[in-house]
């Protein structure tokens, strides 16, 4: 019987993907004629000329387009939010960065004459490329001996060389660097070939220049230059054979006392009981220059975004939503964790988010678009309505690629015409959701993104990369996703539990896949929190509405199936010892431990005794120990025991120790991010 319900409903949810939407035909019609790859992409050439630093001038030129195009696009409350950031003043797990300007950067190989030496080629400039000069460099000025030291990030890497008042050559990131190159050894400053954000791709076009970084809170300042793999190479054979290279390097830049400037605009909601409550779109405006798909093509999607609403609205194509819905251009990470911090009020109208951050890629970027749910830690029903529109679109641009009918293509006259073959993916980190999702504010979080991407942090993240039909296409998803989520009421309740009966399933059938491979205690524990996650996904929708009895019924007997179809569930074994210990998070210190530029744990705990903390080093089945670190963190809410935590994350992300876990809550406990319920 189970066997025959479970085929009717897939039959029954695969013709209704094809054939309907969550929203009314018009609804889609509308936004799928008004969105505009092109104007978006129109917005990104102008974004991605400016070196967007977090207080810098280059952000501040981007910011005041997004307000001049909002104002014209005839959004409200159009405004520029500004928090202090002097590298002092805390947004909860954020320490301030100061903000950072360069004037003037310029690298010379010099060649010697009878003059002495004299400027022979540039080998970097920050006029002409800002890249290449790293992030938080300090001014200075020096003609110096440069020196391979491989690396350059261990002890070994020095040995038998001096490097003080020299400029050292080294294949790692600028700011691991300069820890023994510059504050041990008194090197003069660093050339970094740094190959961040490796994928299959990485080292097969030896002409990218990657993005640098060096330490904000370095205890000496310094300066970096980064150079392409091919004239690292070059630089590498002529030390080798002995030759001397003689460089130039003037930096006048370094940081100050600014802002995090965050752009924020809203369409108001139509309901007086709901405009209260908020559908927020997010991005990160920030980024090296060009930083077209990253993260450009975000920002300008949102702006795409809010343009279609306000003029469908304005011509009566379609409604006003009953919730407002707002838009927030920060600097990634750092500016939604001040925004969040220093408006409680904002973050507590917030229902959900939809948040881009690379969503335009075209096929030379190689990269695949994600339409991407939440934690485990935070169930919720907004994740199966992004992906039932992109399942949508998924179909329709298949459609329309194979030369079938399609109703809506969403192609772009300037762009492609490729199927979008979106992914519909399980939680990943590295972006703004994951500041919102963090249990300091439990907000639901649709992540839409490009993943990979093999000219990201490079000089060829450049515009003539950007597909405006990718841009149209995740524009539709996220402007589809947001205006359903703005009404949603009550009467959509049978609706929603189909989506979510069709997208159960599919998790099941992955659940039962990954249990076949555990123990008998651990497939338990799995299927549990399945279970749990399931009825949690049920429960979410009322945190919009609530749900009619007949729809709990009919819930609660769908769930009921599940269970029988997964073998039932078993009892857990009592906690034992301190596995029965409970903690609750400190409501003084919001968001995850690691933030951005700054780690706050690590500040707090010491980096040496962070090297004893083995769920940091963890590798489970299917995360490593910045997804288990994250995890618990958000499963820490007064009521879960500590055995309760670690079933919950390995069953997430794979089996790990009960010591493991508490050896970090005790280091959490320890810095005062959570405390002991006694």
């Amino acid at each position: 019987m189970i066997a025959v319900f479970i085929c009717l409903l897939l039959i029954a949810n695969l013709a209704h993907a094809k054939q309907s939407t969550l929203l009314p035909e018009p609804v889609i019609a509308a936004l799928s004629q008004e969105l505009s790859g092109e104007t978006a992409k129109r917005n990104l050439e102008y974004v991605a000329r400016h070196h967007r630093m977090r207080g810098s001038r280059g952000f501040r030129a981007a910011a005041e387009h997004i307000i001049e195009q909002l104002r014209a696009y005839g959004l409200e409350e159009v405004r520029l939010e500004q928090f202090p950031s002097d590298g002092k003043i805390f947004y909860g797990t954020q320490k301030s960065r100061p903000a950072w300007d360069a004037e003037f950067a310029e690298l010379w190989e010099m060649r010697e004459t009878d003059a002495g030496w004299t400027p022979h080629v540039r080998l970097a400039s920050w006029d002409a490329m800002p890249v290449t000069l790293a992030q938080d460099s300090e001014s200075g000025e020096t003609t110096a001996e440069l020196v391979d030291v491989g690396n350059g990030t261990s002890e070994r890497d020095y040995t038998g060389k001096d490097v003080r008042g020299k400029i050292v050559l080294a294949a790692a990131q600028p700011g691991a660097v300069a820890r023994l190159a510059v504050e041990r050894f008194g090197a003069a400053g660093i050339v970094s070939y740094a190959q961040n954000q490796r994928t299959a791709w990485w080292g097969e076009n030896e002409n990218l220049v990657r993005w640098g970084h060096l330490d904000t809170f370095a205890p000496k300042p310094t300066f970096a230059f980064m150079v392409s793999l091919k004239q690292a190479r070059n630089f590498q054979q002529r030390l080798a054979r002995g030759e001397q290279i003689q460089l130039r390097a003037t930096v006048r830049a370094g940081k100050h006392p600014g802002f995090y400037d965050v752009v924020t605009a809203v369409i108001p909601g139509a309901d007086p009981r709901l405009r209260a409550e908020e559908i927020a779109f997010s991005c990160h405006l920030d980024h090296q220059r060009p930083g077209a798909n990253d993260n450009a093509s975000g920002s300008v999607a949102i702006l795409e975004v809010a343009r279609a609403f306000s003029k469908l609205i304005r011509e009566g194509r379609i409604a006003k939503p009953a919730r407002t819905i707002r838009f927030i251009w920060p600097p990634e990470i750092e500016g939604t964790l001040a925004l969040l911090n220093a408006r409680p009020e904002l973050a507590a109208r917030i229902k959900a988010v939809i948040h881009m951050d690379m969503v335009g890629g075209g096929p030379e970027t190689k990269a695949i678009f994600h339409v991407t749910r939440g934690p485990a830690s935070l169930p919720s029903f907004v994740n199966d309505v992004a992906e039932h529109f992109g399942e949508f679109v998924n179909y329709q641009s298949a459609q329309f690629a194979g030369g079938a009918s399609a109703a809506y293509p969403l192609f772009a006259p300037e762009g492609g015409k490729e199927a979008l073959q979106a992914e519909m993916a399980e939680f990943s980190m590295g972006s703004d959701h994951q500041v919102y999702t963090d249990s300091s504010w439990g907000i639901p979080a649709i992540y839409l993104n490009d993943w990979p991407d093999r000219y990201i942090h490079t000089n060829f993240d450049s515009p003539a990369n950007v597909d405006p039909t990718k841009l149209k296409r995740a524009a539709f998803i996220g402007a589809a996703s947001a205006y359903f989520l703005a009404s949603v009421k009550s009467e959509d309740a049978p609706a929603v539990l189909h989506l979510l009966q069709a997208g159960s399933l599919r998790r099941t059938s992955t659940m039962l896949r990954r249990r076949a491979e555990l123990s008998a205690e651990e497939a338990a524990n799995l299927t549990r929190f399945h279970l749990w996650h399931e009825r949690a996904l049920v429960d979410s929708m009322q945190r919009f509405f609530r749900i009619p009895e007949s729809a709990g019924v009919e819930a609660a007997a769908f769930l009921n199936s599940m269970e029988k179809l997964s073998g039932g569930i078993k009892p857990p074994a009592p906690a034992q010892g301190d596995g029965r210990l409970i903690f609750r998070r400190n409501p003084k210190v919001k968001g995850p431990v690691s933030a951005f530029g700054y780690d706050y744990f690590t500040d707090h705990f010491g980096a040496e005794r962070e090297g004893t903390i083995r769920l940091l080093q963890y590798q489970g089945l299917r995360g490593s120990g910045g997804e288990y670190s994250y995890e618990v963190l958000n499963l820490v809410d007064g009521r879960r025991t500590a055995q309760e935590i670690r079933d919950a994350i390995s069953a997430a992300y794979g089996p790990i120790p009960l010591e493991i876990v508490l050896e970090y809550l005790r280091a959490l406990e320890s810095i005062r991010m959570i405390e002991a319920v006694r």
